[in-house]
């Protein structure tokens, strides 16, 4: 197989994109102007008969007081990972970034190892032995995702610690989902716990109505999320951040991001953002008031988001981050025990991988970051 890469426009790019049933909204083009602080390039994959097969958006950071960069690829590239000529798509790309001074690559492979239902996590949660989500045994398996790891491997790249990915901007490698693809709405309902179902009649029968916003209710969604943020102990982003996210996004696709809130007595005690491309729907930023949560407005709000990615036709509907913790001391514990209400599938994916072009400054970087 014979493949050329080379920088290509962002309009290639997108259009690339859009040719796929979906690909993660960190390598549309437009993310690159979210992470404004970033140098980025769009690189493209092209076959024998020129043909553009593969596509990866890079974001280049400097190392401070040196003219060499950290190179990363969140959640891509965009490439055929099952390909048994893995090293003819991964070669060219690292001889690229070299020449762009990049002495680090870090990337985050698509690709999902291993996933569990509601109920394999549920009979995890109630036994004792059990502390971590990987003790529990897996509802599937991909048993190619394991020989995509053994080639990365074979070829010099490490597996990357969970956190700190270059300059604080870490993928998840676990989320958890909802597949909607091939059910009824009914089913996906029929699929929520007990106590879902009951939480969405009550902020029904409170009157709790879920509406969508835009760029002029930024001040609302802020508000909300810096009281989430001092509840669970988190920085939160600038207002500017979300701003910028609203306003980049939505310019190279109008349907990109939306913005949710949870109104009860016409007060706005709950928010959150949704991101769209293709047939995969992201919930990606979530935040509620310290009051009235007896009415339910997280359930409600997440009841009405899914339904609207059930009505864009989107195959799943991604709750993004969990913990693997199943210890119900842990801090993150609340997230997947929310997160699997929804009768959905917890997910791992490959992680993030880290290839050192220059070992002695891959080294000072792994020492800089420890130290922040």
């Amino acid at each position: 197989m014979s493949l050329t890469l080379r920088a290509i426009s962002r309009e290639q790019h997108l259009a690339y994109v859009r040719s796929l049933p979906s690909a993660s909204h960190c390598q549309v083009p437009a993310w690159a102007d979210v992470k404004g602080e970033w140098r980025s390039e769009n690189l493209g994959w092209f076959d024998g008969n020129g043909e553009l097969v593969g596509a990866g958006l890079v974001l280049y950071r400097q190392l401070p007081k040196v003219k060499r960069y950290l190179a990363y690829l969140p959640e891509g590239p965009v490439i055929d990972w099952f390909s048994p000529q893995l090293e003819d798509w991964l070669r060219p790309m690292l001889a690229h970034l070299k020449q762009q001074g990049a002495f680090s690559v870090k990337m985050g492979p698509p690709v999902v190892i291993r996933r569990w239902d509601a109920p394999a996590i549920k009979s995890g949660i109630q036994d004792p032995d059990v502390k971590r989500l990987r003790d529990v045994q897996a509802t599937h398996i991909e048993p190619h995702a394991f020989e995509v790891a053994d080639r990365l491997r074979r070829m010099g790249w490490q597996q990357g610690e969970d956190g700190g990915a270059g300059f604080g901007d870490v993928q998840p490698r676990y989320v958890f989902q909802v597949p909607l693809e091939g059910r009824s709405l009914e089913e996906v309902h029929k699929g929520f716990n007990q106590l879902w179902r009951r939480n969405i009649k009550k902020a029904d029968k409170a009157g709790v109505e879920v509406v969508q916003g835009g760029l002029q209710d930024l001040d609302d969604w802020q508000r909300l999320y810096e009281i989430t943020a001092e509840r669970d102990k988190f920085r939160p982003r600038p207002k500017a951040y979300f701003e910028r996210m609203w306003k980049v996004l939505n310019a190279e696709d109008p349907n990109r991001m939306r913005l949710y809130f949870a109104e009860h007595e016409g007060e706005r005690i709950a928010a959150a953002t949704m991101l769209i491309v293709g047939g995969h729907v992201w919930y990606s930023y979530g935040a509620s008031a310290n009051h009235k949560r007896e009415v339910r407005p997280s359930n409600a709000m997440q009841w009405r988001m899914l339904q609207d990615a059930y009505a864009l036709g989107a195959s799943v509907y991604d709750l993004r981050g969990i913990s693997d913790s199943l210890d119900e001391s842990d801090h993150l514990f609340g997230l997947i025990q929310f997160k699997v209400g929804t009768g959905g599938e917890a997910a791992e994916y490959l992680g993030e991988w880290d290839f050192p072009l220059n070992k002695l400054l891959h080294k000072a970087l792994d020492i800089y970051m420890s130290r922040r």
